[in-house]
């Protein structure tokens, strides 16, 4: 930056120029970085598609590590790093899932994928719960759906001085 107060522009040219440019991956890619070059993204305007392409070339990027919350369902849906907004919601509302602008989408969602992505994630928590009680079953279930009989009645038959009483009054 210049050491001029105000508002002037620069009158000499940079001092000292790259002579090559900058490769995230120029001393071998780490499982990160490859990751980062191949993630597509989809469903920003063009202005959150460059930041987020800049941030990816020059090792900017970083991964979340656990979801987000969505700022529109309020679920911890959001995948994608510096997302505001999980994808069904920014494909639902046509804003971009960064700034949540309703800006001219580069790379729509595929709405397909959308909903593979569902399904995986709800297979996933219901291997989670059944994993949480293993020795729990589906037909554990269907028990309970086929007893229409009071589990008490046997209890209830035991006692005849309560039987007397209400037969009494």
């Amino acid at each position: 930056m210049s050491s001029q107060k105000g508002g002037g522009s620069r009158s000499r040219t940079q001092k000292h120029q790259n002579t090559t440019a900058f490769k995230n991956d120029k001393y071998g890619a780490s499982p990160q970085v490859k990751k980062a070059n191949a993630k597509v993204h989809e469903g920003l305007c063009q202005r959150c598609k460059d930041i987020l392409e800049w941030k990816v070339k020059y090792n900017k990027y970083k991964f979340l590590t656990q979801p987000r919350k969505c700022v529109k369902c309020l679920q911890k849906t959001v995948k994608d790093a510096y997302h505001i907004m999980c994808k069904p919601c920014a494909l639902r509302l046509e804003l971009c899932a960064k700034c949540g602008k309703n800006e001219e989408i580069v790379l729509p969602l595929n709405r397909e994928e959308e909903e593979v992505e569902e399904e995986a994630d709800q297979q996933r928590q219901s291997n989670r719960r059944k994993k949480r009680d293993p020795h729990r079953t589906d037909e554990d279930d269907d028990d309970f759906d086929d007893e229409e009989e009071d589990d008490f009645g046997e209890l209830d038959s035991d006692c005849n001085e309560c039987d007397t009483e209400t037969t009494g009054k």
